[in-house]
């Protein structure tokens, strides 16, 4: 039986398959690709948090359902977190969650909150699941600058004044994935006072919140006062602790959207496996260094391949957080689009990005690099990018004759 599902249609072909399947077919031939692709940490994770996992999966009684809310500890261990970060007050009980990550709390959070036709303001270029987790949920996204500028503002206001119905929610996300802009507290504020006058959900993406390499770190948008009228903030245990594969996030702030998201949630899951909600709070209650060094790691990372790439005569701003770099297509190539010239990176200097296009139209410009590999491994890629920025005009004019003909 053939059936088209509406919300199948609505949702374009995944930009990067297109790439992970040259990079697939690549390694199958035996390839050594290097691969800045995805943002998926390298590092295990710290062994005090590994052995409390342990520790705890032997107790048979851990192996029950759990709660779909997350258990006390583990939300009593987030405010905890909010209190010593950023001197912010959260209720456990209402006003924190934990979610399976911050990409299935986000989702969920959209479903709960949206009625078909709803008009949210999504930056764009952005994470996909910021964009996409409201389409799935049947509303429609407009567009605002990522750029917390002037640019932004204006676009808010345009977006009230001529967006029927009026906005229901913004998304934000400081610092941002995939560009690594950073907002400071003045804009929060200003943000903020919008939105509480027009009646606007903010749903704010934190989860760089300890990826960063200046000396002062990104604010949360409820320091701002007032923000819990109308904020909701996501953060996430995969990059502060290197633990993406164990699926744990959090949300907190607006009692209303916590309550919104406790409820769906309370139809879709039994919460995360119980002693990984236990080896998680040991990780937020114990010793912090290991944050440290995967900080002082990306750090390192950064600064290799800014250096590396610029004496391959690649040009790229230096992130000031977040584990990517966001960096302009070369001028020679820019006509190509993103996903073009990540084909070509792939096919003739054996290295794999993220093209910009993936995380909207407006990214189609750059690509994004992951810093996932070694110091080793990211001089070797920009050894093999400066040969092929090297000898491009040959690769380029056999790159435009397989796009005429196809």
């Amino acid at each position: 039986m053939q059936q088209e599902f509406h919300k199948i249609r609505r949702l374009p072909p995944y930009v990067f398959a297109e790439v992970n399947a040259m990079k697939a077919r690549a390694r199958a031939a035996g390839e050594d690709i290097i691969d800045f692709g995805m943002g998926n940490p390298d590092q295990p994770t710290p062994p005090h948090i590994v052995e409390k996992l342990i520790e705890t999966v032997r107790d048979g009684r851990t192996h029950r359902y759990s709660n779909s809310r997350g258990i006390p500890g583990l939300r009593k261990a987030l405010a905890a977190y909010y209190a010593r970060r950023w001197n912010v007050d959260i209720d456990p009980d209402s006003e924190a969650i934990v979610t399976l990550g911050s990409k299935e709390g986000l989702a969920n959070l959209a479903s709960a909150i949206t009625s078909p036709g709803d008009v949210i303001l999504v930056p764009n270029p952005s994470y996909p699941i910021h964009q996409f987790g409201f389409i799935i949920a049947g509303a429609a996204v407009r567009n605002v600058p990522v750029a917390p500028d002037e640019s932004f503002f204006a676009a808010l206001e345009r977006a009230v004044i001529h967006s029927v119905p009026k906005p229901t929610a913004l998304v934000l996300n400081y610092p941002n994935n995939p560009t690594a802009e950073l907002a400071d507290m003045d804009f929060y504020a200003r943000v903020v006072d919008f939105c509480r006058h027009h009646e606007i959900w903010i749903l704010s993406d934190l989860a760089y919140a300890e990826v960063y390499f200046d000396s002062a770190p990104p604010p949360s948008i409820l320091q701002v006062p007032g923000a819990r009228d109308i904020a909701v903030e996501f953060t996430s245990m995969s990059k502060t602790y290197s633990m993406p594969g164990w699926r744990i996030g959090f949300a907190a702030g607006n009692k209303t959207l916590i309550s919104a998201l406790t409820r769906i949630k309370s139809y879709l899951d039994y919460g995360a496996f119980t002693p990984i909600q236990v080896a998680s709070t040991a990780a937020l209650n114990g010793p912090q260094t290991c944050v440290d060094d995967m900080r002082a790691l990306y750090r390192d990372r950064r600064d290799v391949l800014i250096e590396a790439l610029g004496q391959a005569g690649w040009e790229i701003p230096a992130p000031r957080a977040t584990m990517f770099a966001w960096a302009p297509i070369p001028p020679a190539f820019a006509h190509l689009g993103s996903i073009e010239f990540s084909k070509l990176l792939l096919t003739e200097a054996k290295v794999a990005v993220s093209p910009g296009l993936g995380f909207g139209e407006h990214g189609d410009g750059h690509v994004r690099i992951a810093l996932v590999e070694n110091r080793h491994r990211t001089r070797q890629a920009a050894r093999s990018i400066k040969a092929f920025l090297g000898t491009y005009q040959p690769v380029l004019e056999a790159a435009e004759r397989r796009r005429a003909a196809g």
